[in-house]
């Protein structure tokens, strides 16, 4: 059971660049997440859930053993995917409207004026910057993947999931002058 949750539905074994076929896995669940959504509370909850599981999963598949990240452990992927996804979740709820009209338009009316992005263009440029940092690994990305814990595993993808969310959020605003 820790294998299939680490892996996120065995994605993780994937070859080659298992970190990003579990970073594409994770994409229909953030999908289901926005369109169930109830709020930012849903955003923080579901975070620390899987935060949570994944770092119990982790546990289990790195103990006893030599390498404390193996590539085939993409659970913190997920969780990194979903913090990048965090402005959409903000814009949701600013906009008290749901995703599955927003995809249903393919267009994200951004705070309720005539100036939209595609969602699939926000998904792509989500997964890009997310990968992009857990692949540079950036101060403080590097600092949590020196760490030879379950929850260094984890929490190099939160960074990297923050500093998305925070680049992704500009990229929105600057969309919403323009």
């Amino acid at each position: 059971m820790t294998r299939f949750i680490a892996t996120w539905f065995y994605s993780g074994l994937l070859r080659p660049a298992p970190g990003t076929w579990g970073s594409l896995a994770s994409l229909p669940f953030i999908y289901l997440t926005l369109i169930w959504s109830w709020g930012i509370w849903h955003l923080i909850i579901t975070s620390l859930f899987i935060f949570l599981l994944g770092w119990w999963a982790t546990h289990y598949e790195t103990k006893d053993k030599d390498e404390h990240d193996p590539s085939e452990i993409v659970i913190d992927e997920v969780l990194g995917q979903l913090i990048t996804f965090s402005p959409i979740y903000f814009m949701i709820s600013y906009n008290d409207t749901s995703i599955s009209y927003l995809s249903y338009t393919m267009n994200f009316n951004v705070f309720d004026i005539n100036h939209s992005v595609g969602l699939i263009t926000i998904f792509l440029v989500a997964f890009g910057l997310f990968r992009l940092f857990d692949i540079l690994k950036p101060w403080p990305i590097s600092w949590a993947d020196n760490k030879s814990t379950p929850i260094g595993v984890m929490l190099d993808d939160v960074f990297a999931g923050i500093i998305s969310a925070v680049i992704l959020s500009g990229f929105l605003i600057i969309g919403y002058f323009l």
